[in-house]
């Protein structure tokens, strides 16, 4: 059987549903009543304060877009600018608003630097063939980022399930969890819909591998500091269970779509040692064991 079909109009359609279908959350569908919340301070308390700064961070991120992707296409700008990012934004107040009602502070987001790379980057895109590399990127990093906030939100809503706390695992979490799946189709569907159709020269492809596996990077985690407390995440969360399977997840587009001639590749090494760096240092400061190799 061949492969469906993707192209423009498809994702465009897929845009349009994702905007009638899934508007931005309405705050006062969430029900904040915990019947322990220590217990879930405890238990969430670290995850939560990462992933609310990450949705929070959208703001940024739009204005990241609007430099590294100077001609970027009406579907791709109303994806990220009218849709994604109000959804975005939603989740962040809904997990910092059920934070604070924990007792927790509120999170502290960077909202507004665009960093020196990002305007570099900015700056090269003019030239059509590199503004078109910057938009695989683009397309692959979003699909890591959903994918890895998909696995995380369906361990949060499992665990606070265990603990009977279905009102916030309901109206908060699987809330926000239930819009993830769409935007990590679209990144998906546009990834795809670029290499398929022989958009990227050989040369282009490969200017796309050299840069993936260098400056790869995990969700949120720009910093030494950020990058442990994304293992905090993975380690609270369970995810370091099977921390292959997890980065094989995350990674499965670009493998498939970077690295489809090194036939029996499962997960990039970069990526495999980016999550497993992030793990052991976060187990490195809490005295405890580090992951197995």
């Amino acid at each position: 059987m061949s492969a469906p079909r993707t192209d423009a109009a498809r994702i465009a359609e897929h845009v349009d549903r994702l905007a009638d279908k899934h508007p931005p959350i309405d705050l006062a569908s969430a029900d904040y009543s915990v019947r322990d919340p220590r217990a879930v301070r405890e238990r969430f308390g670290a995850s939560l304060d990462y992933m609310a700064r990450v949705e929070m961070e959208v703001e940024r991120n739009v204005l990241e877009l609007a430099v590294m992707l100077p001609d970027v296409g009406e579907t791709d700008r109303r994806f990220y600018a009218d849709v994604w990012s109000p959804q975005e934004e939603r989740h962040g107040v809904l997990l910092d608003t059920l934070a604070q009602r924990l007792g927790m502070p509120p999170v502290e987001a960077n909202t507004g630097d665009v960093p020196a790379r990002v305007r570099v980057l900015g700056a090269l895109a003019h030239l059509s063939p590199v503004h078109e590399v910057i938009r695989l990127l683009y397309y692959l990093t979003g699909a890591a980022t959903e994918k890895a906030a998909m696995l995380a939100y369906r361990k949060m809503s499992d665990g606070l399930a265990a603990m009977g706390e279905t009102a916030v695992q309901r109206t908060v979490v699987d809330a926000i969890k239930v819009q993830e799946p769409g935007h990590f189709a679209f990144y998906r569907l546009s990834a795809e819909e670029m290499v398929r159709s022989g958009a990227l020269a050989p040369w282009q492809m490969h200017l796309a591998r050299v840069l993936r596996s260098k400056a790869y990077s995990l969700v949120g985690a720009k910093s030494a500091e950020q990058r442990t407390r994304f293992g905090g995440v993975i380690v609270d969360l369970g995810l370091d269970d099977d921390l292959v399977r997890c980065a094989e997840d995350v990674s499965r587009l670009e493998t498939q779509l970077l690295w489809a001639h090194e036939e029996g590749l499962k997960v990039p090494a970069y990526a495999l040692k980016a999550f497993r760096d992030a793990a052991a240092s976060y187990r490195e400061r809490v005295g405890g064991r580090l992951v197995a190799a």
